[in-house]
C-alpha cells in the first residue's frame, strides 16, 4: 500500500503504547480510524483526543480473546465506514517468570491475547479484505522476542515466535493466491510502553498469579521494566511502519537487527548443537543491546 488517505484502519490494544501511537499515526496520514480495547477508559480518552483534532473517529472496546467480540468489531467497522483496508492486530500482554512455575491461567490469558487475539483478527478480517478487491493489509504486532529465545519469559517469548509463524505463514498463502491483500510482521524491540505493568488489564477470568519468588526471576523482572521504561518513545514507531508499508516490508523492525542475534541460534539449529545462553541477546530484547 502507499496511499492511505481517506482509507480506513482498525487497531486493537489502540488505548496505549504501540497502539495509540499507530493511530495518531493513522490519522496523520488522512485515514478514519476504528478503535478497539479491552482499556474502555484509555479508549475514551484517545478517542476524545483524536475526535477534537476532526479525525473520523470510531472506538469499540473488544475482548481479542473472544472470537464473537472480535467479529462484532469488524461488523462495527462496516457498518460505520465501509471498508477496511488496514488492520493492526496489536493488542499484547507480558508475563515473566519460570515457565513451569506460571499457572494455567497465566499461560492461556498470555497466549489469549498475544497469539489468539492476533489469530482471531485474521480469521476474521482477512476474508472481509479480500472480498472487497482493494488493495489491504494486516499488520500484526509480534516481537524481536519472536525472534529470539531467553530465559524467564516464557510465555511472552512462545506467543510471540506463534505470531511470527502464523504471519509468515499467511504471507505465502496470500502469495500463492494472488490477492491484493498483504501482511506484515511488526518485531519491535524495547518501546517505553506499559506492557511490563500488564497486570492491569488483567481480566477477573483470569485471577492474578503469585509473585516471583527466586532472586533471580526478580531481578530479571526489574531489569525488564527499566528496559521497556527506557526504550523508544512510542510516537517513533508509527513513521517506522508506514514507511514499512509503502516499501510493501514483511518484516517490520523498530531497532537495528544484528545478525549476532540470529545467526548463532539459527547455526545451532542446522548443526543440532546444543543451544547456548547468551545474556546480550537478552538484553538486546530489552533495549540494552
Amino acid at each position: 500500500m502507499e496511499d492511505f488517505k481517506n482509507k480506513v484502519a482498525v487497531i486493537t490494544g489502540a488505548a496505549s503504547g504501540i497502539g495509540r501511537a499507530l493511530a495518531h499515526q493513522c490519522v496523520s496520514e488522512g485515514m478514519s480510524v476504528v478503535l478497539s480495547d479491552i482499556d474502555e477508559s484509555g479508549l475514551r480518552e484517545l478517542e476524545k483526543e483524536l475526535l477534537s483534532a476532526g479525525a473520523p473517529i470510531l472506538s469499540v472496546p473488544t475482548d481479542v480473546r473472544d472470537t464473537s467480540s472480535v467479529e462484532s468489531l469488524a461488523e462495527k467497522a462496516q457498518g460505520h465506514f465501509g471498508s477496511i483496508h488496514l488492520v493492526f492486530n496489536n493488542a499484547g500482554v507480558m508475563l515473566g517468570g519460570c515457565a513451569w512455575e506460571r499457572t494455567e491461567d497465566d499461560w492461556r490469558w498470555v497466549m489469549d491475547v498475544n497469539f489468539y487475539g492476533v489469530l482471531n483478527g485474521v480469521r476474521t478480517f482477512m476474508p472481509i479484505l479480500i472480498d472487497q478487491g482493494e488493495s489491504a493489509h494486516i499488520v500484526n504486532t509480534a516481537s524481536i522476542g519472536g525472534l529470539m529465545v531467553g530465559p524467564f519469559l516464557s510465555p511472552y517469548i512462545v506467543s510471540k515466535h506463534a505470531v511470527v509463524a502464523l504471519t509468515e505463514s499467511v504471507y505465502y498463502e496470500l502469495q500463492a493466491l494472488d490477492v491484493k491483500v498483504g501482511i506484515s510482521a511488526l518485531c519491535p524491540g524495547a518501546i517505553s510502553t506499559g506492557i511490563a505493568h500488564s497486570e492491569r488489564v488483567r481480566p477477573e477470568d483470569r485471577p492474578e498469579s503469585r509473585p516471583l519468588e527466586s532472586e533471580m526471576e526478580r531481578s530479571f523482572d526489574e531489569m525488564l521494566t527499566e528496559g521497556v521504561r527506557t526504550g523508544l518513545d512510542p510516537s517513533e514507531v508509527g513513521p517506522m511502519v508506514f514507511s514499512a508499508l509503502r516499501e510493501d516490508r514483511f518484516w517490520i523492525y523498530t531497532h537495528p537487527m544484528d545478525e549476532s542475534s540470529i545467526l548463532p541460534r539459527a547455526r545451532s539449529i542446522v548443526e543440532g548443537s546444543n543451544p547456548v545462553y547468551a545474556p546480550e541477546l537478552t538484553d538486546e530484547m530489552l533495549g540494552d543491546g
